[in-house]
């Protein structure tokens, strides 16, 4: 009943303008949140515990890691109806969309694998074996390489795309939770939540470049874990969640070093960009809310509650 009223009120709100969409993996929902107005215009039930979340290249789909479903929805962005499930082998916690908009790079934590799912046809194309517990899933912007990292083996995993095999392992820090690929394609930074570092790796001969330690005040090191990140769009900085300490990091790309730290809600996961790219929403999964940082002033403009343990975001421009 309560999810069938949910979407009902849901579908009376079109969509007006940009969007952050937020999966709420405690509530089984995605909250829709108007960038304009700063405010919950919808909430879309889901399959159980998502996780992941990332539009296609077109936005006309929302793809949605149902975790504990163990699949991978997708859901019209327009009516928030689910239309379809893709496979996606067990326990898909996140994923990454290749740039042919096609191509679904999944980690399976449970089976240790990565599983490629062609969306056209829904079908499996391969599945790849990397360490164990996958988790981190990067891609680079030219499609060419797709990294996963694995919790518990403490690795990054190089994918050729074309060949779907692993060409290269790069040993990091305790429990890596994400990859990023910078802009330019040249750097791949990975974060690893319980060794508290960001390693830097040259792209090009996958060597280790670069290693990003975090210190705040009055804050136990331990509290200080790496989680999400995102580049600015010119790629001249990042942005790392760190996890319960409840600050986001600012790194200079350039030389390394972090420039600024934002208080934000607590445990914070992950975070998305506007569409203008003016601001900053982070997902803070203990106090189920999201943080709206000005880009610009660094600087936290308002808080939003959305559904219980928050995690992923994605962004969605005006229709």
């Amino acid at each position: 009943m309560i999810r069938a009223l949910l979407l009902t009120t849901a579908l009376a709100l079109p969509a007006q303008a940009d969007e952050i969409w937020v999966s709420n993996e405690m509530d089984d929902t995605v909250s829709v949140i108007d960038v304009a107005s700063l405010e919950v215009i919808a909430t879309y039930p889901t399959g159980e515990r998502p996780r992941g979340v990332i539009f296609s290249r077109d936005f006309s789909r929302l793809y949605v890691c149902a975790s504990d479903s163990d699949a991978v929805q997708v859901i019209d962005p327009d009516t928030g109806t689910i239309l379809h499930d893709l496979p996606s082998g067990e326990d898909p916690e996140q994923f990454v969309l290749a740039p042919d908009d096609r191509h679904l790079y999944i980690a399976n934590e449970d089976d240790a694998i990565t599983t490629v799912v062609d969306t056209q046809t829904r079908k499996v194309v391969a599945q790849i074996d990397v360490g164990v517990e996958p988790e981190g899933m990067g891609i680079s912007p030219d499609g060419t390489l797709q990294v996963t990292t694995s919790e518990t083996t403490n690795m990054a995993h190089w994918i050729d795309t074309s060949t779907h095999q692993v060409v290269a392992n790069s040993l990091v820090d305790a429990r890596p939770r994400h990859a990023e690929f910078s802009p330019d394609g040249r750097e791949l930074w990975v974060s690893s939540e319980i060794g508290g570092t960001v390693t830097i790796f040259d792209t090009a001969t996958k060597a280790e470049v670069a290693k990003v330690r975090f210190a705040l005040p009055n804050i136990r090191p331990e509290k200080i874990q790496p989680v999400g990140m995102r580049f600015s769009p010119d790629g001249e900085r990042i942005f790392v969640a760190l996890g319960p300490s409840n600050h986001i990091a600012v790194i200079d790309r350039r030389s390394f070093e972090v420039s600024d730290y934002i208080l934000v809600g607590r445990r914070v996961w992950h975070m998305e960009f506007s569409p203008d790219h003016t601001k900053l929403f982070t997902t803070n999964g203990v106090s189920g809310d999201v943080t709206v940082i000005d880009v610009a002033s660094l600087t936290p403009l308002k808080t939003i509650k959305v559904g219980r343990f928050p995690w992923g975001a994605a962004a969605r421009p005006t229709p």
